[in-house]
């Protein structure tokens, strides 16, 4: 089970696009379930986005239901309910839906610890989940950066732009700073490359600071189906922007089981010195 951030960047949307997409794509072995959870504070864009709102039902699930339920210590129970399954019956592919007021965040300002540790704790339990946490344009630091803090991976979406580069250093610097001092290190964070401008991935890695985990191609066509729920035909599927996603979700799970190795001696021993000090 692996947990994996999206973040995007002020003025560069494609966040939340970027989750759904891993969402369709990753790779999932029988029994395995992978979750999208909406974290961004600004609010979810999945139900009235990706699914046109052709579902009304769904505005009565989702995120702002578990902040009484987090501080009630019922979150483990409370979290399943709030799932909507995208996958036509399959019940792999699920949804956790977001905030439908940018106001109802602020009634989880001090769930978001017991959130993200619930998410790292399902795999003792279930171990087959996988979940992907989509915090939009300004989520993971302030309030909700505990969510980024115990996550396997951290991938910050930037447009190979000027304007995007100069936005995504910014972000970087400030998920940089608190990974350093509240996690095992910064090194867990990676970027996902919109291919819109002229900037070759090595040169947006070099003036980031951080490696290059997936590249998705820039189609407005294919996008659309992801943000507003556009018909994209048979041939989404096969469209570049999804061939794209499916190699690069396999590029992040090979990236976690990487890191988890490296990391593996340094959780050992603070869990030794956890047991220590009880």
């Amino acid at each position: 089970m692996a947990v994996v951030t999206v973040s995007g960047c002020p003025g560069s949307p494609g966040a939340t696009s970027t989750a759904l997409a891993l969402l369709m794509t990753w790779p999932l072995e029988f029994g395995r379930q992978v979750v999208l959870a909406e974290c961004d504070p600004d609010g979810g864009a999945v139900v009235l986005g990706a699914l046109a709102g052709r579902s009304p039902e769904f505005g009565s699930y989702g995120m702002r239901n578990l902040g009484v339920a987090a501080s009630q210590g019922q979150l483990g129970e409370a979290f399943w309910r709030q799932l909507v399954d995208l996958a036509d019956g399959a019940a792999n592919r699920l949804l956790l839906p977001g905030f439908t007021d940018p106001a109802q965040s602020v009634g989880l300002a001090y769930s978001w610890d017991r959130i993200a540790e619930f998410f790292t704790e399902i795999e003792r339990v279930l171990p087959s989940h996988d979940v992907i946490v989509d915090l939009g344009r300004s989520g993971g630091t302030g309030p909700s950066a505990p969510l980024v803090r115990r996550a396997d991976l951290q991938l910050l979406v930037v447009r190979n732009t000027l304007r995007g580069i100069a936005a995504a250093q910014n972000r970087a610097r400030a998920l940089r700073t608190d990974l350093e001092a509240h996690s095992p290190g910064a090194d867990g964070l990676a970027l996902v490359v919109i291919d819109e401008g002229p900037y070759g991935t090595d040169e947006v890695a070099r003036q980031i600071g951080a490696p290059v985990a997936m590249t998705l191609p820039y189609s407005s066509q294919a996008a659309a189906v992801l943000s507003d729920g556009a018909d994209g035909g048979r041939s989404f599927q096969r469209s570049a922007l999804m061939r794209s996603a499916r190699t690069g979700a396999e590029q992040v799970r090979a990236l976690i089981s990487q890191r988890r190795e490296r990391l593996a001696p340094v959780r050992l021993q603070q869990e030794g010195q956890l047991h220590a000090h009880r």
